[in-house]
């Protein structure tokens, strides 16, 4: 049982561990899990080498009230100060682990499903990315089948179905994967000849799971309609070497994709398309915290923001549901 399992490797989950070491927390009772490979991935990729990190962004004031804090810093200087912000801190931190469920007991404690196992925990707190929208697809999908077509596994949980993935990249190859294990009998549509988007991990295990009869991929086929036959999504494809047939559900991985079914699905209440926030940015969901980017609204926040909320939600957490205190 850990006392705070955190969703999500960047500054605002760094972060939070750090403040849950000096709350008194043992580190040994906090988990981050991260779906990268490696933390602070965004800032990785996205971030030129020579961009500054700035520490006052869109407005935001560049004022620290917790633990962790920085001027303006390059990339580099940046990374190397959040890598040893876990190397002193003694951060446990498991990468290219997938969050697919969340349960809360009755004792408001919450187990944890990932694809790669579960985990039980006082707390949650979530340090993913900035909500979006989804990429639609050019064909409409009939209102009818709002319960059977979806843009990512997390809106309904799935089994013993026959279910078409639509999609080429890592996230198409991830669903594919918890999907069949999940009891599915899973297809894949992609429209190329190759899975050149997807990273080195995702694509050997969709092509081992159709080298095992698990996962069936068609190769070059693109999805043309979908429309509603007897209640289920009837889909037909532009070419004829592919019949038009009718599936259980169909999940379009097309890219975009949001954490607002997520964080609904696991009772946490929106007012239009913004999660409803309490005190110290606690969910409608009792002992769930939103970090960084989701408390910040559409336009997203600084890296100082991302640390404030860390220590903005510890606050919460020491005075009320753990035994620790602020420093």
């Amino acid at each position: 049982m850990y006392d705070i399992l955190i969703i999500g490797a960047g500054p605002a989950g760094i972060s939070m561990a750090v403040e849950a070491v000096h709350s008194r927390i043992d580190s040994s009772k906090i988990l981050l899990l991260e779906k990268a490979e490696e933390h602070s991935f965004s800032i990785k990729k996205y971030y030129p080498d020579t961009k500054l990190v700035t520490a006052n962004f869109k407005g935001f004031e560049a004022k620290c009230t917790g633990v962790m804090c920085i001027p303006d810093l390059t990339k580099h200087e940046t990374i190397s100060y959040l890598d040893k912000a876990i190397e002193e801190n003694h951060l446990q931190a498991k990468y290219g682990e997938t969050v697919w469920k969340i349960h809360q007991n009755e004792d408001k404690s919450f187990i944890v499903y990932t694809d790669k196992g579960e985990y039980h925990t006082k707390i949650i707190t979530v340090a993913i990315g900035i909500l979006g929208k989804p990429n639609k697809p050019e064909y409409k999908i009939p209102a009818s089948l709002k319960n059977s077509v979806f843009f990512d596994v997390t809106t309904k949980e799935m089994t013993n179905s026959k279910i078409l993935v639509v999609g080429g990249g890592d996230t198409a190859s991830e669903y594919c994967q918890y999907l069949f294990q999940a009891g599915n009998t899973v297809s894949l549509s992609y429209r190329k000849k190759d899975f050149s988007r997807m990273n080195e991990i995702n694509r050997v295990s969709i092509l081992a799971l159709e080298q095992e009869e698990k996962v069936k991929i068609l190769y070059e086929s693109e999805v043309l309609s979908i429309e509603d036959k007897e209640g289920k999504p009837f889909v037909t494809f532009k070419d004829e070497k592919y019949p038009a047939q009718s599936y259980n559900n169909v999940v379009l991985a097309l890219g975009g994709t949001t954490p607002s079914n997520f964080l609904k699905m696991i009772g946490i209440e929106f007012d239009g398309e913004e999660p409803i926030l309490k005190e110290h940015h606690e969910t409608s969901v009792q002992g769930l915290f939103l970090l960084g980017d989701l408390t910040a609204g559409t336009k997203g926040g600084s890296i100082i923001w991302a640390f404030n909320s860390s220590r903005n939600a510890m606050t919460k957490i020491c005075t009320d549901y753990l035994s620790c205190n602020i420093s």
